[in-house]
C-alpha cells in the first residue's frame, strides 16, 4: 500500500486533493494508521482515483462522479453526451459574447443595445409628418413630451411619419407586447447621431424593424435625465420587409 504523499506522486494527483476526494466520500483511505494517522492506499484505491480523475477530465463534477462512479457504463455515457452538449450551448454563448464585444470595439458608438421583451402600451398621440429629425426638437419645445414616435429604418433622406403624445387628447395608438432592441442614450450622445448607431447595429445583426421606434424623455426627481430608444423588432422576417406608418 502506499501514503497520500506516495499516491500523489504517482499519479500526478495532490495531497489536498486526495483529502477533498476522502471528504466527499469520493475515496475513502483503504487504512488509517491510528497511532500516526497517516492514509494508506491500495490498488483498488489507486483504479477507483484514476477512474474518478478521468471521469473530470470529461468535464463531470464531483457531484455527477459520486453518482456515477459505480455506476454501469451506459449511464456514464449518457452523462457524459449531456456534459457534451452543455459543453458545446457554453461554447456557443461565450462565441456570440465575443462577437459582440469585438464589434462594440469596431465602432465608435457609446450606446450599448439589448433585446428585451416589453409589454403593450397604450397612447394618445397626435401625427406628424417631418423633413428632418431635428424638426421634432421643435415640436417638442412647442408642445413638451415625454415620448416621440418615429417610422424608420434608417436616417430619412426625405418626410417621414411620426407622433408625440398628447397625454388625454389626440388619437388612441396600442402598441402591443413585442420584442424590442432597447438602447438607454448617454446624455453627451445627441439622439440623432445615437439613433443612426442603433439603425446600424441593427442591420448588421439582420434584425427587421416591425414597427415605430419608441423615443421616452425621463427625468427623476434630482433633475436628471436621460433617453431611452426602443424599436420592435422580428428576426424570422427579411430585413427588406417594408415598414408601415
Amino acid at each position: 500500500m502506499w501514503r497520500i504523499g506516495e499516491l500523489a506522486r504517482m499519479t500526478g494527483a495532490t495531497e489536498r486533493a486526495l483529502r477533498h476526494y476522502d471528504k466527499n466520500g469520493l475515496l475513502v483511505p483503504t487504512a488509517i494508521d491510528r497511532t500516526s494517522g497517516y492514509r494508506w492506499y491500495g490498488v483498488a484505491a489507486l483504479s477507483r482515483l484514476e477512474r474518478i480523475r478521468g471521469l473530470q477530465r470529461l468535464g463531470l463534477s464531483l457531484r455527477d462522479i459520486a453518482d456515477l462512479i459505480d455506476a454501469p457504463d451506459a449511464h456514464v455515457r449518457q452523462a457524459v453526451r449531456e456534459t457534451v452538449a452543455d459543453i458545446r450551448r457554453h461554447i456557443t454563448a461565450l462565441d456570440q459574447t465575443a462577437d459582440r464585444a469585438e464589434d462594440y470595439l469596431a465602432t465608435p458608438a457609446p450606446i450599448l443595445p439589448q433585446q428585451a421583451t416589453v409589454g403593450a402600451r397604450h397612447l394618445r398621440v397626435r401625427h406628424l409628418t417631418v423633413a428632418h429629425p431635428s424638426e421634432l426638437a421643435a415640436v417638442c419645445a412647442a408642445q413638451p413630451t415625454t415620448t416621440l414616435l418615429t417610422w424608420l429604418r434608417a436616417l430619412p433622406h426625405g418626410d417621414f411619419a411620426a407622433a408625440v403624445d398628447t397625454g388625454r387628447t389626440g388619437k388612441p395608438l396600442t402598441l402591443p407586447a413585442r420584442m424590442v432592441v432597447r438602447a438607454v442614450i448617454p446624455p453627451a450622445t445627441g439622439i440623432i447621431d445615437a439613433g443612426q448607431h442603433l439603425f446600424d447595429w441593427l442591420h448588421r445583426r439582420h434584425l427587421t424593424i416591425t414597427g415605430p421606434t419608441v423615443e421616452d424623455h425621463l427625468s427623476d426627481a434630482d433633475g436628471d435625465h436621460v433617453t431611452v430608444l426602443e424599436v420592435p423588432v422580428d428576426t424570422t422576417r427579411p430585413t427588406d420587409t417594408p415598414l408601415a406608418a
